[in-house]
């Protein structure tokens, strides 16, 4: 019975480790995505300060303006597919807790069901068991009822009987042979 409850007891600390190690993994993914979201919000920043430089004579942009414009943007959009690859892994982190969980309801309402039906069948059969011992109760019942009957006429015919043969004997006549 310990053995039991030490493998029940081992089982459910891994299962909770398990657990941990996914709730860990989907923290892991929210920190990074919300990291890459932080750079992304800075270089929108260091864009907004590129279109607004103007180092070209008479306050215009230069194409050296405009170029690096055009690779701070570049790279938000690199960290912006960065981060929908990023956001797809932790959808597949919830996907796969969502299905995990319907997995586990599943499982548990098939348990459930068959505690039903094995509560169900147990009753059944108890109130077959209670009926049988009923009838054997009952029957029991009959037959002492007979026994006794038969051991008080027994008991009846064999006083008769020695009472007729007591008086037989006693109506007799002597049968002794008496010579002269």
């Amino acid at each position: 019975m310990k053995t039991t409850y030490l493998i029940f007891l081992f089982l459910l600390a891994s299962c909770l480790n398990l657990l941990a190690q996914d709730t860990t993994a989907y923290q892991l993914q929210r920190n990074k995505i919300n990291a890459m979201l932080a750079e992304r919000s800075a270089r929108f920043g260091q864009y907004d300060e590129s279109l607004n430089a103007r180092t070209g004579i008479f306050g215009f942009q230069t194409k050296r303006d405009i170029k690096n414009s055009n690779e701070i943007l570049r790279q938000i959009a690199i960290n912006d597919n960065n981060i929908f690859t990023e956001l797809k892994v932790l959808l597949d982190y919830k996907d796969l807790q969502f299905q995990e969980v319907k997995t586990n309801i599943d499982h548990s309402q098939v348990r459930i069901d068959s505690y039903k039906k094995t509560i169900r069948d147990l009753q059944v059969k108890n109130e077959e068991l209670l009926t049988y011992n009923q009838k054997i109760g009952k029957n029991a019942d009959y037959l002492q009822l007979f026994l006794a009957l038969f051991v008080v006429s027994t008991a009846v015919c064999i006083f008769i009987i020695y009472r007729k043969n007591k008086a037989m004997k006693a109506k007799e006549p002597s049968s002794e042979i008496k010579v002269l």
